[in-house]
């Protein structure tokens, strides 16, 4: 009983202060077929050296990324962090700081954060940035609600090019907050009407540049299109390090930016923790989400920061509060401004230059041996087309050590219209070998 300090008259006043008999009244929502009713079968336990060469024997199994050719994207994509980032993130007064409520012990915190709130706005072309979300799906999910309290409208229009995982979280939120919500059919051509999917209740239209397929989108026709009735544009970027050399989502017009910000700064790390990106109009700020950092001088007119406008359920009350997003990804959008600051504006630009130059290296090679890629602009990544499912011709490479992209059906799955479309993502840590061999590995495994 040393953790478990409660007796049991105290349980019972709990339970009957709550309105019910027994603790497993609790999860009567929980659906019986999912209802755990045995212990989790585990191993025993084991004294620490026996776990570490336990540990260590397992993360012996995996290939790392770094280990082969790889041309892996679809959402998460590798690229050179300088080790400075990491060596700076891991400064005892960033790595255990906690939230920044007391400003006058928190100003290296709420600066950066205002530092990383600058880029976003300008990298998006949009006039404000809050201080981060979780990551790109649930920025994208908070975009529409954000839509919908400002248009007082409850129907959301999504591109048949935005990533599967941002759809599902969309559409999760819409199943338990009660909206609409109309998808367009997938579109590995890039091609695709959303205006005629636009009417008077269309609270937004969600659209993704560069999409999933990979193509370059112009947004400017259809965010024209939107504002005519009354809608808002998101707009969804995945890969940010794309912003590089594109046209910015402000400069096409969108009127609300959800991005994920893992590519610059941090690392695979197995799927996270990421960096949700999240920038508006100025007119819209009182109804964004999440934390927004603040200028402002001291007592003696100093420079200094703050949290502003805050309206999260933490801050007002809960039925006046726009999101309840409690936290920010503030390591992952301190690793970000770390890495931007050194690259500056023209080793972004030149960074992006040459992750294009490699993407477009790799799909030349790969329309040498035969294979036709869909993508008809792109950064980089791009869709192919394969003779044969693109899930077995993966494994296949896998086992030679190359990791030669993401099966389109893995993310849609029982589309019979996906089975054969592999996405290629080439940044600028492919080399010249890597892109030869994962054009004679596919010449060899589809011969």
């Amino acid at each position: 009983m040393r953790y478990l300090p409660l007796t049991e008259a105290d349980r019972k006043d709990m339970l009957a202060t709550i309105g019910v008999a027994t603790v497993d009244a609790l999860f009567r929502d929980v659906p019986a077929p999912v209802y755990l009713k045995d212990p989790v079968d585990l191993p025993p336990h084991a004294g620490e050296m026996a776990v570490e060469r336990r540990l260590r024997a397992m993360a012996g199994r995996n290939h790392a990324a770094g280990d082969g050719p790889f041309f892996l994207g679809a959402g998460a994509y590798r690229h050179h962090v300088p080790a400075s980032v990491d060596h700076l993130i891991q400064r005892g007064e960033f790595l255990t700081a906690y939230t920044p409520y007391q400003p006058e012990m928190a100003q290296g915190t709420l600066q950066y954060l205002y530092e990383f709130q600058t880029q976003v706005a300008m990298l998006s072309g949009m006039e404000v940035a809050n201080a981060s979300m979780y990551d790109g799906a649930s920025a994208a999910a908070e975009a529409v609600l954000m839509a919908n309290r400002v248009t007082r409208r409850r129907r959301a229009v999504l591109s048949g090019n935005l990533h599967p995982h941002y759809v599902e979280t969309i559409e999760t939120h819409a199943h338990f907050l009660g909206f609409e919500v109309v998808r367009a059919p997938w579109a590995p051509d890039g091609r695709e009407d959303l205006v005629s999917l636009i009417d008077a209740d269309t609270s937004c239209v969600v659209a993704q540049t560069p999409g999933f397929f990979g193509d370059i989108l112009d947004l400017s026709a259809l965010s024209e299109a939107a504002h005519a009735s009354g809608a808002l544009l998101v707009a969804v970027t995945t890969e940010a390090m794309a912003w590089g050399l594109i046209r910015s989502p402000g400069g096409m017009g969108a009127d609300i930016v959800a991005a994920e910000g893992q590519s610059i700064g941090n690392g695979l790390n197995f799927g996270g923790p990421y960096v949700g990106l999240f920038a508006t109009r100025e007119k819209f700020i009182r109804q964004m989400p999440g934390r927004l950092a603040g200028e402002t001088v001291d007592a003696e007119g100093k420079r200094g920061w703050v949290l502003t406008l805050n309206t999260r359920e933490q801050h007002i009350r809960r039925d006046k509060a726009t999101s309840n997003i409690c936290t920010n990804s503030g390591l992952c959008a301190l690793a970000f401004t770390i890495h931007l600051s050194l690259l500056g504006e023209e080793g972004l630009v030149k960074l992006a230059q040459l992750n294009h130059a490699r993407a477009v290296q790799t799909a030349e090679a790969l329309e040498a041996i035969g294979l036709r890629v869909l993508s008809d602009s792109f950064f980089n990544e791009f869709t192919v087309a394969l003779p044969k499912p693109a899930a077995g011709v993966v494994e296949a490479l896998a086992a030679r050590g190359i990791l030669a992209g993401v099966p389109v059906s893995r993310l849609i799955p029982g589309e019979k219209a996906m089975e054969n479309l592999l996405l290629v993502a080439a940044t600028e840590l492919a080399t010249d070998e890597d892109i030869a061999a994962l054009a004679q590995g596919l010449k060899e495994v589809l011969a």
